[in-house]
């Protein structure tokens, strides 16, 4: 077999709504289906507002100039996450300070937070890792405690929650990402989210050039003034169509996601005992953007399923430990949790489309590697 990581779940809706607005020859750029797209992720995610942009990261970028994140300032992070939401920080002229991770959910552990809140301490960015959510109660607590903005990085859990509400909603903002490999995608996008009008006016005008618009640049003659500054941080029409038929299958996508993954579960602990699997907290609800495991013997057995056509990845590398941030920043964070569990990951084949055969594959291979030393 030849298995992947991953694979864009499309259909016929996909290719029907990018076609039609290629059809149209207007409206490429700014149209009627980036407002369409925003308010069906608000009214998905049960939030007021929703702004689609470019990129989960340009989204990242904007929530932190929209609140006047800069210089002197301090933003707590993780460091066992994608390196965008350490970078972040680094874009407005602000500090990342890594605080470590819990072995529930490999997110922000609340006590390691507190440990690091400072009286430059302005912001905290969780995460909601492969799809799982975070203890972000603990932390919105603890944020509302030290009059702290929390900014929910929920790029690679669109659809996760605790108890019914969203992971993205439980901060004053959160961000998400429709990269290819992610829940729902736009081939590259993102989206911020929040309840907070001042934060969805102020995102307006950042992604546009700081342009004030009260109707379509593009097909207007009126005069559009420059009010601050901005970038082009847009997302296009074209791209907003495809997201508009990714939403519509969101939970179909993510019922296969979860009935996939459990299999998975299923078969690698009849395997083996050498590889860890994920048990959410009761009451979250993982979507598995990713499949993890703790894989004793890690990178051995990274070779031997390369070798039998079985694809996998690290996700993640402990970005402090990154050339950028030890070598060139010359960070020296003590996080023996991000480090432990970095050692150990293992993310392996997942999609909605992957088979009970191909998951079969997976685990029978996986524990021959392992009875086989």
């Amino acid at each position: 077999m030849n298995i992947p990581l991953f694979k864009i779940f499309h259909d016929e809706l996909d290719i029907e709504q990018v076609s039609t607005e290629i059809n149209s020859g207007a409206n490429w750029a700014v149209g009627p289906k980036v407002e369409e797209f925003e308010e069906k992720i608000a009214n998905y995610m049960g939030c007021e507002y929703a702004v689609a942009l470019n990129s989960g990261t340009s989204a990242l970028h904007a929530n932190l100039l929209a609140n006047r994140i800069g210089k002197n300032d301090e933003v707590i992070v993780p460091s066992f996450t994608f390196i965008a939401t350490a970078n972040a920080p680094l874009f407005v002229g602000a500090k990342p300070v890594f605080a470590d991770i819990e072995k529930d959910t490999f997110g922000l552990d609340p006590e390691s937070v507190e440990e690091n809140i400072t009286k430059n301490t302005k912001a905290i960015i969780p995460i909601h890792y492969g799809g799982c959510p975070c203890k972000i109660n603990n932390l919105k607590d603890l944020a509302e405690d030290n009059d702290l903005i929390l900014i929910e990085d929920a790029a690679e859990s669109f659809g996760a929650d605790i108890n019914g509400k969203m992971t993205g909603t439980f901060g004053d903002s959160g961000i998400l990402s429709f990269c290819q490999n992610k829940i729902i995608t736009t081939g590259e996008g993102g989206a911020l989210i929040t309840d907070s009008k001042k934060l969805y006016e102020e995102i307006v005008l950042i992604r546009s050039h700081g342009r004030l618009e009260n109707e379509d640049y593009f097909n207007s003659a009126s005069f559009f003034d420059y009010i601050s500054l901005g970038y082009n941080w847009r997302m296009s029409n074209i791209t907003s169509a495809l997201g508009l038929a990714q939403i519509e299958k969101v939970n179909e996508i993510i019922q296969m996601r979860i009935e996939k993954s459990e299999y998975m579960t299923k078969r690698l602990n009849e395997e083996t005992d050498e590889v860890e699997t994920f048990n959410p907290p009761k009451g979250y609800k993982c979507v598995y953007q990713l499949y993890s495991v703790l894989a004793n013997f890690r990178d051995e057995l990274i070779d031997y399923l390369s070798e039998n056509g079985i694809s996998s990845k690290i996700y993640f590398d402990p970005v402090h430990l990154s050339n950028f941030y030890s070598e060139k920043l010359k960070y020296k964070s003590t996080l023996p949790v991000t480090e432990e569990v970095s050692k150990k990951t293992l993310t392996l084949p997942m999609f909605p489309s992957i088979t009970h055969d191909e998951i079969d594959y997976i685990a029978s291979k996986v524990g021959k590697f392992y009875n086989d030393r």
